[in-house]
């Protein structure tokens, strides 16, 4: 019998308490073992047994979840989900824990319509699946709770209609868990010059902003969230905002982006099978697609159509990926022209653009 995901919630709520355990024990692989009001209850059960998983909030009574989260990391690591409001200077708070070791960040689950209820529950499951599997270096198949929708549901997929080869790049890149620190050093290894970047990583709304201040006070190209329309340009980095879709565009040779709203598709939102779609739509021979760290499958059929309209296709190795499991799948499909340590792919990047 396959063994259950143990996860612990502490959360000074009880109202979040119940909904989260509501939602993760509604999945087969998921087993609550314990609630926590705070981090001194929390630090008491897990004396008796210990979680695989920890979902932490960040403002609690007695003890903060960034402080409590050290202590873990100190004493005895444990995959932990920070589970945030993500509201106003909270969310540059929140950016603190992913310095601290945190695996993921999600969004705490609010009451809404059924679809939104929906949406999140599938989020925090697959969020615990991912930090589960963090240490380990298989990636097991997970049971999916609903029908995953592909790239058809946001944008059809076209023939090779893209503009021809220009001396102009685009670069598109995808990840999930460990991509937070993954882009970072992608992003560290490029100029101020470089080309024009479409990002999507899987994070909730209101969180990605300050993702993308927190990347632009380190590196040298100037880093962003995406806002409709806005103009793809070197030296620039545009991050998808948390919960909406983000498609690359061309208006005859100027590349911009469109933000826009949808069904999860490969139970995400934003999907970097959307945004490599549109870039194999749009940009064709002219696009650099990346793949990077992340659970599940998202991208990699993406990805193969960028390759299939002339992309150059870079995945990100087995040995620096937190996760092997959407660089996997990419590479199970043939869809990668090259596969690379996290630490090179600044530099083909660069490489790739410059080659007639």
């Amino acid at each position: 019998m396959k063994t259950k995901i143990k996860v612990l919630i502490i959360d000074d709520s009880a109202m979040v308490r119940q909904v989260l355990t509501d939602i993760l024990s509604s999945d087969p692989d998921i087993q609550v073992i314990g609630c926590a009001s705070d981090p001194y209850i929390a630090a008491n059960k897990m004396r008796e047994e210990i979680p695989d998983v920890i979902t932490l909030d960040v403002e609690m009574p007695k003890m903060d979840g960034v402080t409590f989260l050290k202590k873990i990391m100190q004493q005895h690591p444990i995959p932990v989900v920070i589970c945030s409001s993500l509201t106003g200077n909270r969310s540059e708070t929140t950016m603190k824990v992913l310095e601290y070791g945190a695996v993921e960040v999600i969004q705490k689950p609010a009451i809404g319509t059924k679809e939104y209820l929906r949406d999140s529950a599938i989020k925090i499951c697959d969020c615990v699946k991912a930090a589960s599997m963090v240490k380990v270096n298989k990636i097991s198949k997970t049971k999916e709770i609903m029908k995953k929708l592909t790239a058809d549901a946001i944008l059809p997929k076209a023939a090779n209609t893209a503009m021809v080869k220009t001396t102009e790049k685009v670069v598109v890149v995808g990840a999930s868990t460990g991509g937070t620190e993954a882009l970072r050093v992608l992003f560290e290894g490029l100029p101020m010059d470089c080309p024009g970047i479409v990002v999507v990583q899987h994070m909730p709304e209101n969180f990605t902003k300050a993702f993308a201040k927190r990347l632009d006070s380190l590196c040298q190209p100037t880093i962003k969230e995406a806002t409709n329309n806005d103009s793809v340009l070197r030296g620039q980095i545009l991050i998808a905002p948390g919960n909406h879709h983000m498609l690359l565009k061309r208006s005859g040779a100027k590349y911009y982006v469109e933000i826009k709203d949808g069904p999860l598709v490969s139970r995400h939102r934003p999907s970097v099978d959307v945004l490599f779609r549109s870039a194999a739509r749009y940009a064709g021979k002219n696009a650099i697609g990346v793949i990077m760290t992340g659970m599940g499958d998202d991208g990699a059929k993406g990805l193969l159509e960028m390759k299939e309209h002339g992309a150059f296709t870079i995945a990100q190795d087995e040995s620096t990926s937190i996760v092997f499991g959407m660089p996997q799948e990419a590479i199970k499909l043939n869809a990668a022209d090259k596969i690379l340590p996290l630490d090179k792919i600044a530099g083909t990047i660069l490489r790739e653009e410059n080659r007639e």
